[in-house]
């Protein structure tokens, strides 16, 4: 059985080794941030959920992922409102 897999739950970054993890202002590791997106407790941006989109979209496009912007924007504006980032605002 594979297992689950692990998302930022601000950018949608895979977390799959300890390093991809943030942190937490304590220093232990965060749960559901990328250390892009989360340091020391806190968010490294004050990014609005459409302004992120935004800045992932190259980044996914790039790693082929999806074959063009168009299709990853499409499917980050269904994804992202479900991310504990995003379903609180």
């Amino acid at each position: 059985m594979e297992a689950t897999k692990v998302f930022c739950q601000s950018c949608g970054m895979p977390l799959e080794k300890p390093e991809d993890f943030g942190a937490e202002s304590c220093g232990a590791k965060s749960a559901d941030y990328c250390h892009y997106c989360y340091k020391d407790g806190a968010f490294t941006s004050d990014d609005t959920m459409e302004s992120m989109i935004e800045a992932c979209v190259p980044f996914v496009v790039e790693a082929g992922v999806y074959p063009t912007a168009e299709e990853a924007r499409a499917d980050m504006q269904k994804f992202f409102p479900k991310m504990k980032r995003w379903a609180i605002q």
